[in-house]
């Protein structure tokens, strides 16, 4: 950006901050202290002579380092989600009630690890794991009781599905259709991120390239039948999760970003048709300052690979909108009411970055699934954050911090220095395929866990002021039963649709996985004729195989 900081400020509030108001007016006639202190939604830097960085600019404008939206929460909160989901549809219903009746304003869904890696209740790889940590969801009956009584066109739902997402995804769409809902209305995000699956979390299926096909199949369907859904959910969530460093956390999953742009292009689709519903997914840590500068270096870094890298024209192409978890490897089983603290440390950070929408853990996610009064403790967290410490009154507050300032840029050049290595590697598939990114995360995690042992780092309760006491926490069980009660409806279902349709249907889906045609309406036909997710996952794993990492 050129010219001296007034001159800069008056153009962004003409050409940016105006008719941003005019479609989205702020929350509030007026932002002050309580001492009567006015504030402004933007501050410049302090000499109108200065010149505005051009590395920093101003909200809602290239290269976004100050936030995506020129009044950020003075328009509209973030959006406060609390991952969920357990055992049944209909216990993670009353779920869900609870949280919307609490004040929560998405829903996030936790699925088990039967329904991420495709298998129904009956499968011998279910045994023991059916609803443990997640909710069982393998038809589209299902998909219908966990969402009974919530109007799938008025709330934005947010799935944690990975490999077989485009089913779960499908379903999602039947189940809104049988509510009387317009696909077209439909909100919210998949995460649909497989290549993170094969560098941290381990929940894929196929191999990487019928998994790219599924994930840009879904691009190309929520560009026509779904615009306001976020087809994708870039994490670095569980990279950070897995051990990696705030800087690996940005390049390695901008790396994992620019190969499903890469996919996209060669898939036929313009850069501006589908880089506006890419989403993201990252992580917030304990140490503060660091934690904010991620979220700037990454946006900024985003937005110049989206225009330079890619041509995108669109500034919504270039816009880096993700959502925060709290760090849940940061969680002790020790003295859990301190990570209360934690957590809200973590979710400072993450609205001081600029987060678009945030989910904080619950003090008793080490030693069990939440319980109904931990997670209403830390949904109240947001909203206190929201509403009583004048945090969301200004727009990138910290801003201009020497600190802060120099943070951002040297994580941005650090990341950078990763990207330029994937890049000579061939990209991230490649990368992942020779194990360099697993390998520099299992690096960094070493080396954190060696600090945390040698007292370098100090964890509170783990290593230092610790105690004997047990953790006097009310838990939540999960009934063994749920499993046998999944198979009974299961079969049910299976006995009494008609199988020559199925059977008919089944066979469509081979041939289009056979060939190149976009996948989602014949799985989408699938669902809707109650075929289940293990039959559909099982057709494409009979046609592309099973992803086994080399060594």
């Amino acid at each position: 950006m050129t010219g001296k900081t007034s001159e800069a400020l008056r153009r962004w509030k003409e050409q940016v901050l105006g008719p941003a108001l005019k479609k989205f007016p702020e929350r509030k006639p007026r932002f002050q202290t309580p001492s009567g202190i006015p504030l402004e939604g933007v501050y410049p830097p302090a000499d109108p002579a200065e010149d505005v960085p051009e590395r920093i600019g101003f909200p809602g404008q290239y290269p976004f380092t100050r936030g995506v939206q020129p009044t950020m929460y003075r328009g509209r909160l973030w959006t406060m989600r609390q991952y969920a989901g357990y055992a049944t549809a209909e216990e993670s219903n009353a779920r869900y009630r609870f949280l919307l009746g609490q004040g929560q304003t998405g829903l996030s869904v936790a699925f088990d690890l039967p329904t991420q890696i495709g298998y129904d209740p009956d499968h011998e790889l279910a045994g023991g794991e059916v609803g443990r940590v997640g909710v069982s969801i393998f038809s589209l009956e299902e998909m219908q009781r966990l969402f009974a009584g919530i109007p799938l066109d008025t709330v934005s739902t947010s799935m944690t599905i990975n490999a077989p997402a485009a089913v779960l995804l499908a379903m999602y769409i039947a189940a809104a259709k049988r509510q009387g809902a317009e696909p077209a209305r439909l909100r919210g995000t998949i995460q649909n991120d497989i290549l993170k699956e094969y560098i941290a979390r381990g929940t894929y299926i196929f191999p990487p390239q019928p998994s790219m096909r599924l994930v840009t199949d879904i691009f190309a369907y929520c560009r026509q039948q779904l615009p306001e859904w976020n087809t994708i959910s870039i994490s670095g969530y569980h990279i950070r999760e897995a051990g990696s460093t705030a800087v690996q956390e940005v390049a390695f999953t901008l790396a994992n970003a620019i190969a499903y742009v890469d996919a996209a292009l060669r898939a036929g689709l313009p850069v501006d048709s589908f880089a506006p519903q890419l989403t993201f997914f990252f992580n917030a840590h304990n140490n503060f300052l660091e934690e904010i500068a991620k979220f700037r270096a990454a946006r900024r870094l985003w937005a110049r690979i989206m225009r330079d890298r890619f041509g995108a024209k669109d500034p919504r192409s270039q816009m880096l909108r993700f959502h925060t978890q709290t760090g849940g490897s940061t969680l002790t089983a020790q003295q859990p009411e301190n990570n209360v603290v934690r957590v809200t440390v973590q979710a400072l950070a993450a609205v001081l970055g600029g987060t678009q929408s945030l989910h904080t853990n619950s003090m008793d996610e080490a030693l069990s699934l939440p319980t109904e009064k931990a997670v209403q403790v830390a949904l109240r967290t947001q909203q206190i954050l929201a509403n009583e410490s004048g945090v969301a009154d200004t727009v990138d507050p910290l801003a201009g911090s020497y600190a802060v300032e120099a943070l951002t840029d040297e994580i941005e050049r650090r990341a950078e220095e990763y990207l330029s290595k994937i890049d000579a590697l061939g990209g991230a598939i490649a990368a992942i395929e020779r194990g360099y990114v697993q390998a520099e995360i299992q690096e960094a995690a070493y080396r954190a866990q060696k600090a945390v042992e040698d007292r370098e780092q100090i964890v509170i309760g783990v290593n230092e002021y610790t105690d004997r006491e047990q953790p006097d926490l009310e838990t939540l069980q999960v009934d063994p039963a749920i499993e046998q009660r999944q198979k009974d409806r299961l079969q049910a279902i299976r006995a009494r649709r008609d199988p020559s349709r199925s059977a008919e249907l089944l066979g469509r889906l081979s041939t289009a996985a056979k060939g190149s045609d976009n996948l989602m309406p014949v799985i989408l036909e699938c669902v809707e004729a109650e075929l289940t997710l293990g039959e559909i996952c099982g057709v494409l794993r009979d046609i592309w195989g099973e992803y086994r990492p080399e060594g």
